[in-house]
This record gives C-alpha cells, structure tokens and sequence, in this order.
C-alpha cells in the first residue's frame, strides 16, 4: 500500500503534484455542500450556484490545499514554495472578487461569508492559533462542511431558515466523521513505516502471541489497518455526491 492517499497516483512530476494537491474526491465531496445548501431554497438560481461553486473550488481546491502543502509537505510534492504560495493568493483572491460580485448583485449578506472565509482558510491549513486551535476537528466540520451549505443557500435564498440550519448540522457532522477516518488513515499510511506482529480471533486459538503452537495466526499489515476506514470514505464520498445530484435535480 504505497501513497500518500487512497487515491495518490503512481506517477511522478508536476502532473503527479497537481492532482493529488487537488484531492479531487474530497474536494468534490465538499463542493457537494455547496449544492446541497442551493437546492435548499425554493428557487435556485443556475448562474449563482456555478459561481458559487467555482469560488469554493479555488478557496478550498486549490487555495487551501496548497497552503496545507505548505505547512510541512504532507502530500511529498516537489513543486516551489513560491509556485504554491502563489497558487494559493490567486485562487484564494479570486474566490474573494466571486463572492463580492454576488454580494453586491445578490445579497449584501454574503460579505461576511467572505470574511469568514477568507480568514479560516488561512487559520485552518496553517494550523494557527493557540495549540493549533483552528485546526482541530470540529473548525473542519465548520469550514468545510456547515460554511459551505449556509453559504450557497443564503447566496440562493438571502435569509437562513431553520430547514438549512439542520442540513448544515448534518454537514458538519459528515465532515468531523470524514476527518477522524482520514486522520487515521493518514498515520498509517505517512508516519508508519512498518509494523511486525499477529492478531488472533477469538476461538481460533490463544490470544496472547508467547503460546504460538496452537491455533491460527494473522499476520498485522497497514492494509488490514486502512482498509477499512478508507473503504468507509470511499463510500462516504459517493453518498454525499450522490445526495447533491438528487436534491438538485429537484429545480429541474
């Protein structure tokens, strides 16, 4: 099991660099918020909704990514601190000019949208604060699950109501499970190197490895370990793309 992400590619070089910075399943899961939040609201407005998920596309998809890569070079790429420095200023800036041109077309209630935007993608995936305060778990949950959703139906509906309130919970909630399955998939993948030792089911021998002649052993590999939780996130990423199409067919 090699790679930095279930789905890191074997390659190498710039095109190897883009696409994992992108980290386009997790990324369009979180986009999927965006349209979740827009299908909300009675009336849904296409031109919007296409703005709204390209500015979160260059804050989260590359912006945020990038000054993550930043912060210790997590994804192993090769490309210049300058190259991600300014990836990240241009699409963070560029997400900055959508949601002031929606605010003064739309809605002047997306401007703090922006602010708040602005200063969690930095807070976040440069881990400030105190002990790392905004990157903990629950600062995910709300940058990049509940924001997005509360976002796009205010851009669409220009008010909150109690029905997104709950929707942007619930976002919030899949992105903290998203976190902790990744978390753990992430240490083992990055940080351990290798492992030696033996699990034994119960009834199927000893369960304490100093009585080796009886029973079955299995031999503990990272694969045994990821498995399962990048499975579960593989699942979780359809699921939630899935939800988005639907609720916004509906408008259709």
């Amino acid at each position: 099991m090699t790679g930095v992400a279930w789905y890191d590619t074997s390659g190498k070089g710039w095109l190897r660099d883009i696409l994992v910075l992108l980290h386009l399943p997790y990324t369009g899961w979180h986009l999927s918020y965006v349209v979740i939040g827009a299908a909300m609201a009675l009336r849904l407005d296409w031109g919007v909704l296409g703005w709204t998920v390209l500015a979160f596309f260059l804050a989260l998809g590359i912006g945020g990514h990038s000054l993550d890569e930043l912060n210790g070079r997590p994804l192993r790429t090769t490309r210049p601190a300058w190259q991600l420095w300014l990836a990240a200023a241009l699409s963070i800036a560029g997400a900055v000019a959508i949601g002031v041109f929606i605010g003064l077309k739309e809605t002047i209630w997306i401007l703090p949208c922006i602010i708040f935007g602005g200063f969690i993608v930095f807070a976040y995936n440069l881990e400030l604060g105190p002990k790392r305060f905004f990157h903990r778990d629950e600062w995910f949950g709300v940058a990049w699950g509940a924001f997005p959703a509360i976002t796009a139906y205010l851009a669409q509906a220009y008010t909150i109501s109690p029905e997104i309130v709950f929707v942007a919970g619930a976002c919030l909630l899949y992105s903290m499970a998203q976190r902790k399955l990744s978390t753990q998939a992430r240490f083992w993948r990055r940080k351990v190197e290798s492992m030696d030792g033996y699990y034994y089911l119960v009834g199927d021998g000893p369960v304490v490895p100093h009585t080796l002649g009886y029973g079955t052993r299995y031999k503990i590999t990272r694969r045994a370990i990821i498995g399962p939780a990048e499975l579960g996130l593989k699942l979780m990423t359809w699921t939630v793309t899935l939800a988005a199409i639907g609720l916004v067919l509906t408008h259709i």
